[in-house]
Order: structure tokens, then C-alpha cells, then sequence
């Protein structure tokens, strides 16, 4: 295929991808300067796609809304990349509210394989085992996720209407920064513009989406996923706990989630100290302790409960019982 032509294929494809797109971003990604990118527009206009230019501080191309493309050609591997994609993303929560749209995707997909890829593609979905994610996945409305990340993407200031967890109704003004799906369930890091503080929000707790007229500047070097994660850490809950443990921050994120505990690795105290011997800081908000006992147990390290009191009950108790199922255990293999 003739290079230019691949570039103007190319350039449809980004412009497919949706959202206004800069004829300095447009230049950049199909390494050309911005004339020819205006060319290569032309080109496309010529083929009836209906690609309008936009004025202004955050203007460029777009294609029309509603314009959709002839079917497209998938090769064996494509469609075993796609069917797999939406198989993998509805096992773990990652469809919108709309989720017979990846099963009406997935079948239209099949429905024109050939009979000897489409058997091969059962034998793959049919051995497959997903991990459910932790807590039961709940899938956000399609507009209101489009909404967001269109509004994120091009740093517009929004309103939403949005039902917190104990049922109250309130109406945000918000600068959002992210989107981040996270163990079956959606968020949005945002400043809070009505609170005057930086706080995270449930996708399938809110109800709208209104843009605002203007823009912002997001924080730089900001993280969402690192947000989010520090969000869910820090929430209120019934119990706050907090630990050392003779481990590294990587060792105790193995059995404590970024998203349940803040770790925090202690400084050598200066006595020539290995990093195997270094404790760490771990702070955790819980609504229950149960299972704690048996987490700190699983990482095989020393460690101290600062707080709470209950805790130390809960532990003390737990190495009893492996005690004495240890014991019985033994009697019972002497027995025989």
C-alpha cells in the first residue's frame, strides 16, 4: 500500500477513536508536518467522510456524530484478540450498565467466522478460568462514563448529581482528573469544587452529567490510579488499624492491596541494618478485623499491632485455634 495512503487510513483511524484531535497531535502521531495533515483531511472529505474542523483554544478535527464505517475485516487473530477482550472484560466488571452490548458484540462477531476459527475460538473460551475480582463488579451507565471521560480528556469542569453511600442526594461542581476501574467497580478522582478538597466518586453512584462552559489545568504530575488507590485507603471506616511488620512495602502489598492499606517502609535505623530486617508502617481502614489474623499470618513476618486493642484479641485467638488443630491433628495420626 502506497505510504500516503496508509497514512490517510491511519488518520481515520485515530479520528474513529473519538474526540477532537489537533493538527499538531494529528502531525506528531503520523509523522508529517501540519499542512500535510490538512491535506490528508481533504482526501478523506473527498471519500464523503464527514470530518469537520473545530475553531478555538481546543480546536482541530472530529468526525460527525452518528457517521460509522463499513463492516471491517477481521483476521483470524484480531478476532480472537476482540472475543477474548470482551469475555475478559465482562468477567471482571469492566462493561458498562449496557453489558448485552458485549454479548450482542461478541455474537455478531461469530456469526461470520469461519466454521473452523469459530470452533477453535469455543475450544479457547470454553478452557479459560477468570478470578473474580474482590467484592461483586457493578457497571456504570455508558453515558455517564462517556460523559466523564470525555470531560477528563479535554479538562472540562462538569456537574454531576450523585448518591453517596448512606442514600444522600447532592449535586457536585467538579474538575474531574481520571477514570479508574478497580476490582469491579469504577471511580472517578476529581476536585471537588462544592467541598474545596480533592475526593473520588463511585461511577454507578452518579445519575448525570452536565458540562461546563471553560476549562482547567489538572495538577501536574497527577496519578488517578494512585488517587483512587489512596482514596479507598484513607475512607472512613469502623475500624482503623495500624501495624509494623518486618517486611518490605512490596512484601505486604502481596496481601495488602494499595487500595486496603498505606504502607509506609521505615528508615534504617543506622545500625548497619539489612533491607530483610527494615519494618514498615501499615495503616489500614476496615469495617471488619476477622480476617486480618489470618493475612498477617500468610506473610510469615514479624509484626506489631499499634492499634486497636481487638485486634490483638483476634490474633491471639487465631494462633490458638492453628494451635490446637495442630494438635489434634497429631493425636490423631498417633491413634492410628
Amino acid at each position: 500500500m502506497p505510504r500516503p495512503i496508509a497514512r490517510v487510513l491511519t488518520l481515520l483511524e485515530l479520528l474513529q477513536s473519538g474526540g477532537i484531535r489537533t493538527a499538531a497531535e494529528l502531525a506528531d502521531r503520523l509523522d508529517v508536518d501540519e499542512r500535510t495533515v490538512r491535506r490528508y483531511v481533504d482526501h478523506l472529505v473527498d471519500l464523503d467522510v464527514p470530518v469537520e474542523s473545530v475553531r478555538g483554544r481546543h480546536g482541530g478535527y472530529r468526525l460527525a456524530n452518528g457517521y460509522r464505517m463499513p463492516p471491517l475485516m477481521l483476521s483470524d487473530d484480531e478476532a480472537l484478540a476482540v472475543l477474548l477482550g470482551l469475555v475478559a472484560a465482562r468477567r471482571a466488571g469492566l462493561t458498562t450498565a449496557m453489558g448485552a452490548a458485549s454479548e450482542t458484540a461478541a455474537a455478531k462477531i461469530r456469526r461470520v467466522l469461519p466454521e473452523r476459527l469459530s470452533r477453535r475460538l469455543d475450544a479457547v473460551s470454553g478452557s479459560l478460568t477468570f478470578t473474580a475480582p474482590p467484592g461483586e463488579a457493578v457497571a456504570p451507565e455508558s453515558t455517564v462514563l462517556l460523559a466523564l471521560t470525555d470531560a477528563v480528556r479535554h479538562h472540562r469542569p462538569i456537574v454531576i448529581r450523585y448518591t453517596a453511600a448512606d442514600g444522600r442526594h447532592s449535586e457536585r461542581r467538579l474538575h474531574p482528573y481520571g477514570v479508574v476501574a478497580h476490582s469491579g467497580k469504577w471511580y472517578l478522582t476529581a476536585s471537588d469544587l462544592t467541598a474545596d478538597d480533592d475526593r473520588t466518586f463511585r461511577l454507578d453512584r452518579i445519575t448525570d452529567v452536565r458540562t461546563l462552559p471553560g476549562s482547567f489545568e489538572p495538577p501536574a504530575g497527577l496519578d488517578p490510579a494512585q488517587r483512587v488507590l489512596t482514596g479507598l485507603a484513607t475512607a472512613p471506616y469502623r475500624h482503623e488499624v495500624t501495624l509494623r511488620i518486618r517486611a518490605t512495602v512490596e512484601e505486604i502489598h502481596i496481601r495488602l492491596p494499595a487500595g486496603v492499606a498505606i504502607v509506609e517502609e521505615a528508615p534504617p535505623s543506622g545500625g548497619g541494618e539489612s533491607v530483610a530486617g527494615r519494618w514498615s508502617r501499615v495503616d489500614l481502614r476496615v469495617d471488619r478485623l476477622d480476617w486480618l489474623p489470618a493475612v498477617l499470618a500468610s506473610l510469615d513476618r514479624p509484626f506489631v499491632i499499634e492499634r486497636p486493642d481487638e485486634l490483638r484479641c483476634l490474633v491471639e485467638a487465631f494462633a490458638a485455634r492453628l494451635s490446637d488443630w495442630g494438635r489434634d491433628g497429631s493425636e490423631r495420626d498417633s491413634d492410628r
